[in-house]
């Protein structure tokens, strides 16, 4: 038994309505369904009756909803009290591995002038948008620290999460000057300009269809041209695939925070001469409205102070 089927249940006991469920837990309908059918055969009794709309708890699912949510303030305070001391006031943040790099540290440096020093920690990225931002929703992270853009829309309920926008990224395509392919080694610059003229398939490195920029970059490659490419590689961290391009593996897309110096170098190089190529990127600060810790709350203030001031 898992407790994210428990306030899922909760949930769904409060709206009367899978699709409303689904949508404040942040997951598609069906995969909510699934998640609720796990809960009754684990508990061994049927809690929803699906025959009414609204969907009505049965006499089963009246019984077992206080214990439910018990359960769930049992495990959040058992967990709280077994944490370290020493991890007891920090701010909890889940991040994309590339912005705990190249943004997170001068922010947040920023922030503890701004608002005073705070211990703060960074939970694991998960890869995926949904995984990512189920920290937030299912309350093991303070803030959830992202990248955004327009195309790219995130499943929260703006009544229980917020925003802050505090800072912007390109997202650029690249190479190593030269690259490795099936017919020899081809000249990384303005690469892509010339596949699309001349046909050429060029290695590609990618990033999946689950990450952020797995999906911002479907979205950007569905509205340009075409063109022949050879997926060699594949990694939600761009990080990773920054090492496989400077080994001269194939092109990719890049944030450029995380490449100045490679572009400065000239260890890595523009493919296309092309802006229509490239992504401007948001960079996002939420929370969930409900949190109100001391801590988080200070830092939010603060982030709110900063963003003001920069916009």
């Amino acid at each position: 038994m898992e407790i994210k089927w428990l306030e899922d249940f909760v949930t769904l006991a409060e709206t009367s309505s899978f699709s409303r469920a689904a949508e404040a837990r942040n997951v598609t309908q069906s995969a909510f369904s699934r998640r609720i059918k796990q809960l009754e055969t684990w508990v061994g009794a049927t809690l929803i009756s699906r025959a009414t709309m609204p969907a009505e708890l049965t006499p089963a699912g009246r019984n077992f909803l206080p214990v439910a949510r018990e359960t769930i303030r049992t495990f959040y305070t058992v967990r709280e009290t077994l944490r370290p001391a020493s991890e007891h006031g920090l701010v909890h943040f889940a991040a994309l591995h590339t912005l705990t790099v190249t943004f997170f540290p001068q922010w947040l440096a920023q922030l503890q002038r701004e608002g005073g020093e705070i211990g703060t920690s960074i939970l694991p990225d998960r890869g995926g948008i949904e995984a990512n931002l189920a920290f937030l929703s299912d309350g093991e992270a303070d803030f959830f620290l992202t990248y955004a853009h327009k195309e790219v829309p995130f499943h929260l309920d703006h009544e229980l999460f917020e925003f802050l926008t505090i800072g912007t990224d390109r997202l650029i395509p690249l190479a190593a000057p030269h690259v490795r392919s099936g017919n020899g080694v081809l000249a990384g610059r303005d690469l892509l300009d010339r596949a699309l003229a001349e046909k050429l398939t060029i290695p590609y490195l990618s990033y999946g269809y689950s990450s952020f920029f797995g999906v911002a970059l479907g979205k950007l490659l569905a509205r340009q041209p075409g063109f022949r490419q050879r997926i060699i590689h594949q990694n939600t961290i761009s990080a990773g695939l920054k090492i496989m391009a400077l080994n001269g593996a194939g092109i990719c897309w890049l944030p450029e925070s995380l490449v100045e110096q490679e572009l400065a170098s000239g260890t890595l190089v523009p493919i296309t001469q092309s802006a229509g190529w490239s992504l401007e990127l948001d960079i996002r600060l939420y929370r969930s409205v409900g949190n109100r810790k001391r801590n988080a709350e200070i830092l939010w203030s603060a982030a709110q102070r900063i963003a003001s001031r920069a916009s």
